[in-house]
């Protein structure tokens, strides 16, 4: 069995302070979505509209994260949650010329391990407190931090993605998982952990460990279906 300290974490770091927090649980996935622009004129004696490329918009990261404090007893906002609240704050080192402030937000940095390292500004968190000690002392909280791309995507991804253009996910595998097995949950057919395998440049697909991060890449149009 590996060694449970061998997991990388979820960090997240505020680039202006330079604190950072690692998630005590990784998500169990994760989502990345991107979308562009297009406008269309319309064209005289013509069915269709002339397509033109409008820009690209900020790629959305929403986490899903659980913080724990029991075996402690500390406070888990101090520990966990302020830090996260700060995140939505302007910052106040971003001045103009003349000494201005920019009211611009706080740049952050999420990644885990070799899958990605976000640049990004905090959107949203949503906090909610589903453990308490006798005093009142809240030592569990469920996050939901959203997050949106501050460069362009090429550079949150350490590994190049098998796509740029649409959602792509990550699967966390848990102790006796196989590849066909999450295939099937994925893509509803278990002959394509090949995808899955090909995805993630595995040399050999039965070699699978507990807490090994997996990206799910949208299947090829023509292998779409089942089959």
């Amino acid at each position: 069995m590996p060694d449970p300290g061998s997991v990388e974490k979820v960090t997240i770091t505020n680039l202006t302070t330079n604190e950072s927090v690692t998630c005590p649980f990784n998500p169990k996935e994760l989502t990345i979505s991107k979308s562009v622009s297009w406008h269309t004129d319309d064209q005289a004696q013509k069915d269709v509209s002339h397509w033109s490329f409008g820009g690209g918009n900020p790629a959305k990261l929403p986490l899903d994260l659980v913080f724990d404090t029991t075996s402690t007893g500390d406070d888990v906002r101090k520990k966990y949650n302020n830090f996260l609240l700060g995140l939505l704050a302007i910052d106040t080192t971003k001045k103009d010329d003349q000494g201005n402030l920019l009211n611009e937000p706080v740049d952050c940095r999420v990644a885990w391990g070799k899958f990605m390292s976000f640049l990004a500004v905090a959107e949203s968190v949503d906090l909610t407190f589903t453990y308490f000690l006798s005093d009142g002392t809240p030592v569990r909280a469920k996050a939901r931090a959203t997050f949106r791309q501050k460069k362009d995507e090429q550079d949150f991804a350490t590994q190049n993605p098998t796509t740029r253009t649409e959602a792509r996910k990550i699967w966390v595998v848990c102790e006796g998982e196989t590849l066909d097995w999450i295939a099937y949950r994925e893509y509803g057919n278990s002959a394509h952990w090949r995808h899955i395998a090909a995805a993630n440049d595995l040399a050999d697909p039965k070699d699978l460990r507990a807490g090994q991060v997996l990206r799910l890449v949208p299947l090829p149009t023509a292998h779409s279906g089942v089959g």
